[in-house]
């Protein structure tokens, strides 16, 4: 008893006051959460490893729930319906875990993913991005052989491009109907002059068939269910590049309201004929981002 008494006294008058210096792990994990919130997820990530504290704290469902897009429940239900595990039994970050990974739904011709600053978005909200191949997009004369096939390759995140041989009247055309979380958002189309090939083992581009593309521009269109439309034209350009041709950019200002986007290529002149191209997809991320995206052609 005298030891221990003889003890705290000598902490008091300073000869050990380590003992009562606050430490990292007396925060309470409650208030650490808070903290977590306004972080971004690789960086909470990283804060887990401190101590028990942080690591429970890290898993707290009010933190996650933070980085989730605010339609993540229509996001859920849309790119998990045919799933055998029940996404509500995971906890948010389990959840949000999921979402960053590409989802495909609709028979594997759309996929949709969460991206975040660390990739594509800003600090403190996920950001829906969504993926559309080119076998869920309307092509004039997809089924005619001599002019359209469907080819394999690595470069596509659907495994298989449509490629265009020749044609006089060039159209692809697409929809979309989804609930946005509120925002600006950008449409591409991933196009590339050339057919990709691999030849002993490396990467090649065919550029046999290209042609026609430097007469005339390209036209985009965009239309919305809420009455919005863009238009913009474009030559097509860097042979052997996947490129992300901007269409343009719509608005979503009530996210519990679907909204339904139609979107359409074309090069209609029938005076010359065009051929060489690959079309593998149409992207839809938030403007925020379009940077990553953007190609800049001559219009």
């Amino acid at each position: 008893m005298g030891a221990s008494v003889s003890g705290i006294v000598s902490d008091v008058n300073g000869d050990d006051r380590s003992s009562f210096r606050p430490r990292l792990g007396d925060i309470p994990e409650s208030c650490v959460a808070l903290v977590l919130m306004n972080l971004d997820p690789p960086e909470i990530c990283k804060l887990a490893r401190l101590n028990r504290a942080f690591r429970g704290a890290s898993s707290a469902d009010f933190v996650w729930e933070s980085k989730l897009p605010s339609n993540y429940r229509f996001i859920v239900d849309k790119a998990f319906c045919n799933s055998t595990i029940n996404m509500w039994n995971l906890s948010k970050k389990d959840l949000y875990a999921r979402l960053c990974s590409p989802n495909p739904f609709d028979g594997g011709t759309k996929v949709i993913f969460v991206m975040y600053r660390r990739y594509w978005l800003d600090k403190n909200t996920g950001g829906v991005c969504v993926s559309i191949s080119s076998k869920a997009l309307t092509i004039t004369g997809i089924d005619d052989r001599r002019y359209w096939s469907h080819v394999s390759t690595e470069e596509s995140r659907f495994q298989t491009v449509a490629y265009l041989q020749q044609i006089w009247w060039f159209e692809v055309d697409g929809e979309f109907d989804f609930q946005f979380p509120t925002g600006s958002y950008s449409i591409f189309f991933r196009l590339q002059l050339g057919k990709p090939l691999k030849r002993l083992g490396r990467r090649v581009c065919n550029y046999e068939h290209v042609h026609g593309w430097d007469i005339k521009p390209v036209r985009f269109q965009l239309t919305t269910s809420d009455g919005q439309h863009a238009e913009s034209q474009c030559f097509l350009d860097n042979p052997g590049s996947w490129v992300n041709y901007h269409v343009a950019d719509f608005v979503v200002e009530h996210p519990n309201k679907s909204t339904k986007i139609e979107f359409s290529l074309t090069q209609i002149d029938c005076t010359h004929t065009k051929g060489g191209l690959c079309v593998d997809s149409v992207l839809i991320c938030p403007s925020s981002i379009d940077r990553k995206f953007d190609h800049s052609c001559k219009r």
